[in-house]
């Protein structure tokens, strides 16, 4: 079937190609057209199916309306919280977002970039794997709109929005240490990205501040790429080989849900055999009996955040971009296990 186009619409209204494109692009009453026309025009519209071209739009408009939404992973609750944030803020602001994830796989966040170039996506907003350098540095050489979120890359002059994931680690930290707490495993991924190096910074500067060894056996890092059923087994040889550990700080939520499995699998109860802390939340960190503690992650503020950074540089806020870097502070929430 042929696609309509913008002179079909005005045929069939009975009016000039550009009346209808001022009417469809919002300019009808700046053009003085009445509204009864206007009102036939988007009749008209609505009963033939009728979209405009979009690529012809974009170009006629030198904008698309949309912002391009590069997150970790789409599974995970805490990108998916901060997506759907993400897209209900960008919304109220008249834009659409593409979402799409790169599991951490520098090569698919590189193709991802260029995918939404060629969708002439307004602006990015991207939590960044290792890798994706070269594609983020060409994007701010190009002075394309773009905020990182959840991590950044300090050679790289673009905006980011995190929590203070150093303070988060050494809230949770304290809280252990203050019961009396002094052999503590830390469970982190073996990723070089910026907040995971600053949780195991908090991690280590707590130890060290109240005179607490800090012992690498007890630190213990897991292939994000490794299969989860390897990971489960690697994990559950970490906590059986270190009998003596009285609690263990979960760097990330998925690595704090197979941790809850191998402390089944090992009969451990918490906190009494071991207590537990986990960075960031998760629904199931609310039912799993006895509720486990967690450091909760400001998602609203960092999509609203992130999103503020992202208007100013499309223009919709006047003057320089003075704030180039926030970082949030996270929550720290007791529950049962610790």
């Amino acid at each position: 079937m042929k696609r309509l186009t913008l002179k079909d619409v005005a045929k069939m209204a009975g009016v000039a190609p550009s009346t209808v494109s001022f009417v469809l692009n919002g300019k009808g009453k700046q053009m003085r057209i009445r509204d009864e026309v206007a009102a036939k025009i988007l009749k008209v519209v609505e009963k033939s199916g009728y979209e405009p071209h979009r690529v012809a739009v974009n170009l006629r408009t030198g904008q698309s309306k949309t912002l391009g939404l590069i997150v970790e992973s789409i599974s995970g609750s805490f990108f998916a919280s901060l997506a759907k944030t993400i897209e209900t803020e960008a919304e109220l602001m008249g834009y659409n977002v593409v979402y799409c994830s790169t599991e951490n796989n520098a090569q698919k966040g590189s193709e991802l970039i260029h995918m939404l170039g060629r969708q002439m996506v307004d602006g990015y907003l991207i939590t960044p794997a290792p890798g994706m350098e070269k594609e983020i540095q060409q994007l701010v050489q190009h002075h394309k709109p773009v905020v990182l979120m959840d991590s950044y890359f300090p050679a790289i002059k673009a905006p980011y929005v995190l929590i203070d994931n150093f303070d988060g680690v050494q809230q949770g930290m304290e809280h252990l240490i203050k019961k009396r707490f002094t052999k503590i495993a830390f469970v982190t991924v073996d990723v070089k990205l910026i907040q995971l190096e600053e949780r195991l910074r908090g991690y280590m500067s707590s130890m060290k501040q109240h005179g607490i060894p800090v012992k690498k056996k007890y630190i213990h890092r897991v292939d994000y790429h490794k299969p989860r059923e390897e990971s489960l087994q690697e994990l559950q040889r970490f906590i059986g080989d270190n009998p003596d550990l009285e609690a263990v700080f979960f760097a990330t939520n998925y690595l704090g849900i197979m941790g809850l499995e191998v402390l089944a699998k090992l009969g451990l109860k918490m906190p009494d055999d071991l207590a537990v802390i986990c960075f960031d939340d998760q629904d199931i960190f609310r039912l799993y009996p006895p509720g486990i503690s967690v450091i909760e992650q400001p998602i609203e503020g960092i999509a609203k955040a992130a999103i503020a950074l992202l208007m100013h540089q499309l223009g919709k806020d006047k003057g320089p971009l003075t704030e180039m870097a926030v970082e949030l502070p996270g929550k720290l929430i007791l529950r049962g296990s610790a």
